[in-house]
């Protein structure tokens, strides 16, 4: 019988421990695809910091770094810098890329490290009990926007992918999601390409991920892919935000 599917040799045999309809589980398979695809896997390696993400060193079969919360682009640029020959990614969310990791993430961008950044936008702090995020949509309800974001009071969303693509030292900057097959399949291209660019030293890359967080929307996980599409995706659209090789390519 001929094998149409299997688990990509860069995930451990492990079941993942997501709560029921996250999108976590779907975004490392596609990583781990990628870097199955180029025959990577001996020299990657990844960075995860506290939050959902921090996970991602059980699932991973290749060398994972666990670092403080916020502090995922400040290690990769050491590992990066020191070791040239490794391929580095940083695996964060909105809470930690957005919020305690903003002057890490823009200062990456502005020296424009060779390192590929996989931002999980939820729009709230998954693993702590769904706080508002950096992220969070106005009126949107969490544990502690109760009735809803305001801006008077809270400000506004952050939009991190339209933010990075006017920092001159950035290469590739996207926005997908993972809340259908097509958004899928275009995840995992965007993937591949961050990959490309770092392998042929082109700079700085980073895919900003729209991901489903029923329970800390107190949705279904159908309720959850609905959303996404309904208003999530108003305030966040989806696209290629920066591509500086686009043209040679």
């Amino acid at each position: 019988m001929k094998k149409v599917f299997q688990r990509p040799g860069s995930l451990k045999n492990e079941p993942f421990r997501y709560c029921p309809g996250c999108g976590h589980s779907l975004i490392h398979r596609l990583i781990a695809e990628c870097i199955d695809s180029f025959g990577i896997r001996g020299k990657t390696i990844g960075i995860a910091p506290v939050g959902c993400a921090v996970f991602a060193y059980d699932y991973f079969n290749i060398d994972m770094i666990e670092c403080a919360h916020g502090r995922p682009p400040a290690v990769a640029t050491g590992i990066k810098r020191t070791r040239p020959d490794k391929i580095v990614f940083s695996y964060q969310g909105d809470g930690d890329l957005a919020a305690i990791g903003t002057a890490e993430i823009i200062h990456a961008a502005t020296r424009g490290e060779n390192i590929s950044v996989f931002f999980i936008n939820n729009a709230n702090y998954g693993m702590t009990g769904g706080q508002m995020a950096p992220t969070t949509l106005l009126e949107q309800y969490t544990s502690t926007t109760r009735s809803g974001r305001k801006s008077q009071i809270h400000g506004y969303p952050l939009r991190v992918a339209e933010l990075l693509s006017t920092i001159e030292g950035t290469s590739f900057i996207i926005r997908t999601a993972v809340n259908s097959h097509k958004n899928l399949m275009d995840t995992k291209r965007a993937i591949e390409k961050s990959f490309r660019y770092q392998i042929e030293e082109k700079g700085f890359s980073l895919v900003e991920i729209i991901s489903q967080c029923p329970v800390g929307w107190k949705m279904s996980p159908e309720e959850s892919l609905k959303w996404v599409d309904e208003t999530m995706l108003k305030i966040f659209p989806l696209g290629t935000y920066k591509d500086r090789y686009k043209e040679v390519n």
